[in-house]
């Protein structure tokens, strides 16, 4: 029988190699000219996209390992959510840059007009402190803090989703995701979390 350890270390490699494989693909669909008769739509909407699967990924794995008994899943929503960021942050750099070509005055003008973008905004700047105190060493220093300011995660994802649905025309996958984060929150209701592991 596996122990857990060796259940993490293949989980990790799963994760590794499944968030990087969107972005080998989106650059080889780049250099050989495979992205679609709007590319940078094509490159926005791919790297949204992943972005905010990895951010559910990370939400999921806390109270999946609870159910389940896998205490190593845990461990998982550091690189998961690295991840997502990463994915968040190349998003952004489309938009600002070759949506918008770096102009200041138009991307501020986008932020007070369109909702979507001032809600993609918010998530970014939500995230950017926990990707920012991701380290051991981070978590040292703010001591209890850290855990407090790791819950924007949940503010930054609820911005991500709406998001994703202000900007999308078809609302059937925004809604199917955000049902996914609403019953992720009530898994961190411990009567609730409890129940279900009881049955």
């Amino acid at each position: 029988m596996s122990s857990p350890s060796t259940h993490l270390r293949q989980a990790s490699v799963g994760i590794h190699l499944g968030a990087l494989f969107p972005l080998l693909l989106l650059l080889i669909d780049s250099l050989l000219g495979r992205l679609s008769v709007n590319p940078i739509q094509d490159l926005t909407l791919r790297t949204g996209q992943v972005a905010l699967i990895l951010l559910l990924l990370s939400l999921s794995c806390t109270p999946l390992g609870r159910l389940t008994g896998w205490t190593w899943m845990v461990a998982l929503r550091k690189p998961l959510g690295l991840y997502s960021f990463l994915y968040v942050s190349l998003h952004l750099l489309v938009f600002v840059g070759l949506d918008y070509g770096l102009d200041g005055l138009l991307i501020s003008q986008a932020i007070a007009e369109k909702r979507y973008v001032l809600a993609g905004l918010v998530s970014f700047l939500l995230l950017l402190p926990l990707a920012a105190t991701s380290t051991r060493a981070a978590q040292r220093r703010l001591g209890r803090w850290w855990r407090r300011l790791h819950w924007l995660v949940y503010p930054a994802a609820i911005a991500a989703l709406l998001h994703y649905l202000w900007l999308s025309k078809v609302a059937r996958v925004p809604i199917l995701a955000a049902a996914l984060l609403l019953a992720l929150l009530l898994l961190r209701i411990p009567l609730l979390r409890q129940r279900l592991r009881r049955r």
